[in-house]
């Protein structure tokens, strides 16, 4: 099996393997304890924590660690929240963020309610590639601003986000900023200048269950959780130290063989992106193509049921994964994709390991189109019954009860039965359509008119352009 989805999870560090068996003789101790057992464990335990902070450039007693990139993003947030309640509690955020963000502003806001406030999300939006609107969200900024969250690169297409320009904003604004690192740290610097980062040892070659909270001095912050005296008061319970230790192992390995490495497999992503559009007709690849990180590409394929494109790719021997509306795991379109305005259909996400092979991307580049093609194949059916039902309405296709990407292969095939300045109007109840009949338009050329709500579903209206 290839193994290409590294943006879930990096296969354990050989280096990392090590440490945590050896650890686990050593540093089985409670690291809070004076005995020999427990001095053994803490001074394992603030190793790591200078390996960690030498690799980031902080001081090692910013660094906290938690069970998960998820609990130090809560904790990030709430804390930093918590500890400038008296500022305010307006939340400003990208709108691409990780869902363990996005899920945190609610709890925000929830929390808010139940005190008798109102905590105010803001969510600013990106361009076609991912990319952050900087002016927008300096815009968004205001004196009753508690916390600003920006990802340094987005986990589903591999864009960029452009941190310094971020901090420059916050820094005027007075605002502290989240940095949420995960699928950068190990690979990139992070600029410098933010408040709190928070990582994932999992996503550079470390054990899973093990995160990282890092808190800036002078950043006013306050446990959201009960009292515990571990991790700075920051993070409650005890400390996992063989993970520990096997986490900050990986990051220093990672760390120094990153340059040659990455640079490897961003010239096999590369050749992803070229080959997939030369070779695949009706493909979107999606993310910043030069403004990335080094290991991951997206792309969606139109007419392409993504469930089915999964498990094609899973019997070949490839291991991928997709944001895609079009699987088993939700009937929405992923965010970050409708939040960019592309295609969702046959979404594909490749996120190449330390160490993979370039015969296996060959191998990967060469099944691939004619995958699509007998997919393609299978999805076709004859075309719904249209209807009249007026001038601008022109041609109405009913794709009402049939799900991505059924609607806009209707739609494909019907726009070449009317003229010129003539109209197509989809009725459909996926919500996937009100991504990816736009994004079809724009791939296309045609002009996506509007969109009405219906008494089931919607009417997406679409003007044929030659």
């Amino acid at each position: 099996m290839a193994y290409f989805d590294a943006a879930s999870t990096e296969p354990l560090h050989p280096a990392a393997k090590a440490a945590f068996l050896s650890t686990l003789d050593e540093g089985w101790g409670d690291p809070a304890r004076g005995y020999h057992d427990g001095r053994r464990a803490r001074m394992l335990l603030d190793a790591a924590r200078e390996t960690v902070a030498s690799v980031l450039g902080t001081r090692p007693d910013e660094v906290s660690f938690t069970t998960s990139g998820t609990q130090a993003v809560q904790l990030g947030m709430l804390g930093v929240l918590a500890g400038r309640r008296r500022v305010g509690a307006h939340l400003v955020l990208g709108a691409v963020e990780h869902s363990s963000v996005l899920h945190t502003a609610d709890a925000h806001a929830a929390r808010s309610e139940q005190r008798g406030t109102t905590a105010e999300i803001t969510r600013t939006g990106v361009d076609r590639t991912g990319r952050l609107d900087v002016s927008a969200f300096a815009s968004a900024l205001r004196s009753d601003t508690a916390l600003a969250c920006v990802q340094s690169a987005n986990h589903e297409v591999g864009t960029v986000q452009p941190i310094a320009e971020v901090v420059t904003a916050c820094r005027a604004a007075g605002v502290p900023l989240l940095v949420d690192a995960a699928q950068s740290v190990g690979r990139m610097p992070v600029p410098d200048g933010w408040s709190v980062l928070t990582a994932s040892a999992h996503k550079w070659g470390g054990p899973a269950g093990v995160g990282l909270l890092v808190v800036r001095k002078g950043t006013r912050y306050v446990s959201a959780l009960p009292y515990d005296e571990r991790e700075a008061r920051r993070v409650p319970g005890f400390e996992n130290v063989p993970a520990i230790v096997a986490a900050a192992v990986a990051l220093g390995a990672a760390s120094t063989e990153s340059a040659e490495e990455d640079a490897r497999l961003s010239g096999l992503i590369d050749r992803i992106r070229a080959r997939v559009r030369e070779t695949v007709p009706d493909v979107e690849v999606v993310g910043d193509p030069v403004e990335r990180l080094p290991h991951i590409v997206t792309f969606s394929c139109l007419y392409v049921d993504g469930e089915a494109l999964l498990a094609e790719l899973d019997r070949a021997g490839f291991a991928v994964s997709s944001g895609s509306s079009c699987t088993s795991s939700t009937l929405t379109p992923s965010h970050v994709l409708e939040a960019m305005g592309v295609l969702s259909q046959g979404n594909i996400r490749v996120s190449l390991p330390r160490g993979t092979a370039e015969a296996e991307v060959d191998r990967f580049l060469a099944l691939l189109p004619g995958l699509v093609a007998r997919l393609r194949t299978v999805v076709a059916q004859p075309p719904a019954a249209p209807a009249a039902v007026g001038a601008e309405e022109g041609v109405v296709v009913d794709a009402l009860g049939r799900r991505c990407p059924i609607p806009v292969i209707e739609l494909a095939k019907r726009i070449l039965d009317v003229e010129e300045g003539a109209a197509v109007t989809v009725l459909s109840d996926d919500e996937a359509s009100a991504l990816d009949i736009p994004a079809w338009c724009e791939m296309t050329g045609h002009e996506f008119v509007r969109a009405e709500p219906r008494e089931r579903g919607s009417a997406y209206v679409v003007r044929r352009r030659c």
